[in-house]
């Protein structure tokens, strides 16, 4: 008899989130910043600063932001579930019907989502209640302090490949390094993270990907050249 082996990519949604999100952001941000201090006519010596002010800033205000918005939405859910336990203590009846009428509108018949609603309630009514009412399981439940760390680490590593590039970049040319080498990064981490969400449509999410981080270095090239000097 063969056994049929599932695998699928949804549980890994929230660090493939924060990783992506990271990454993103790193590599838009560091190049765009770079782009913006070349554009003025800034010195190499200050693009590297400040894109080495870049990684560490931004990284710890990446890990902090995700830290705050994920622990937010996991109070929330603490408070949902604290809800659902005390009206599962006060009306149990209740509960049972609202949960029946959930497996009806799924498909199943009155009868049979009454059964269904009763036996898993006996097992674990809260859970029961949290999965599909509410939506909160235990694969997607919220985990600050994991997104923190996979978004700043995500952070860390996009914005490492710019600012190395700007060091090891010839002064005349640094522009044009920033722009193709940031490009490659974008789609390269467009088509991984395409493919680690198990989604065949790898151009789709490179193109997705570039194109506005692409707009982003482009406005700020703009800004710098602006704003800029003459360098001396």
């Amino acid at each position: 008899m063969r056994i049929h082996n599932e695998t699928h990519k949804l549980a890994n949604t929230g660090w493939l989130r924060a990783a992506v999100l990271g990454g993103n952001d790193g590599i838009v941000s560091t190049s765009s910043l770079v782009l913006g201090i070349a554009a003025a006519h800034g010195t190499q010596h200050s693009a590297v600063i400040a894109a080495v002010a870049s990684l560490v800033a931004g990284a710890l205000s990446m890990a902090a932001g995700e830290y705050v918005s994920v622990s937010v939405q996991a109070e929330s859910e603490r408070s949902s579930l604290k809800q659902e336990k005390l009206e599962l203590e006060q009306d149990p009846v209740g509960e049972l019907k609202e949960l029946t009428n959930i497996y009806i509108s799924r498909g199943l018949t009155p009868e049979l989502a009454k059964q269904v609603a009763e036996q898993l309630m006996a097992k674990d009514d809260l859970g029961s209640h949290a999965r599909d009412e509410l939506g909160i399981s235990e694969a997607f439940t919220a985990r600050p302090m994991l997104a923190a760390f996979v978004s700043g680490c995500g952070f860390s590593l996009g914005s490492a490949l710019p600012l190395t590039v700007t060091i090891f970049s010839p002064p005349q040319s640094l522009q044009l390094c920033i722009c193709v080498f940031g490009l490659v990064f974008l789609a390269v981490l467009g088509a991984v993270s395409t493919r680690l969400a198990g989604s065949t449509r790898i151009l789709h999410g490179v193109i997705r990907l570039t194109l506005w981080s692409a707009l982003a270095m482009l406005v700020t090239s703009l800004v710098g050249m602006a704003l800029g000097t003459t360098a001396p």
